[in-house]
């Protein structure tokens, strides 16, 4: 599985974790950055995340920030983006089951770097249903 991944300052000590934790299990990840803890835009380092799904070079996307929201709101600027906001694992399991997110964002001022890497788990390791949330996916395209 691929796994494109980018944030901001705030975000960069979790990213590395999870960079770190993704590669030992054999994903092939695409690390947009930053690179460091100096303050960044992180509209420079989410926006390669979601065009890599888009272009279908990878398979889902990590995105993290302080809250979350600036990263989930720049990624679902993107058509068929599906970016989810999450701060516990059963979020982050709802959201591949029944909204079919390709995202995950994670607010990391707001959830402990465990938390963090179990909710990336649930996401990654968690299918879509389908079924009635199918229909409902459709219609969030404009």
């Amino acid at each position: 599985m691929k796994i494109a991944i980018g944030g901001d300052h705030a975000g960069y000590d979790y990213k590395k974790k999870i960079v770190g934790e993704l590669q030992s299990e054999d994903f092939e990840v695409f690390d947009h950055g930053p690179f460091s803890d100096e303050s960044v835009d992180y509209p420079d380092f989410v926006k390669p995340v979601a065009k890599d799904l888009i272009d279908g070079r990878a398979d889902f996307g990590i995105v993290i920030c302080g809250s979350g929201n600036g990263v989930a709101m720049t990624a679902n600027k993107f058509a068929d983006i599906r970016a989810a906001l999450c701060w516990n694992v059963e979020l982050a399991k709802l959201a591949r089951q029944h909204n079919n997110a390709n995202v995950l964002a994670i607010p990391s001022r707001f959830v402990s770097e465990e938390v963090a890497l179990n909710m990336v788990s649930a996401f990654l390791n968690t299918e879509f249903e389908g079924g009635r949330h199918s229909r409902r996916v459709e219609k969030i395209k404009p």
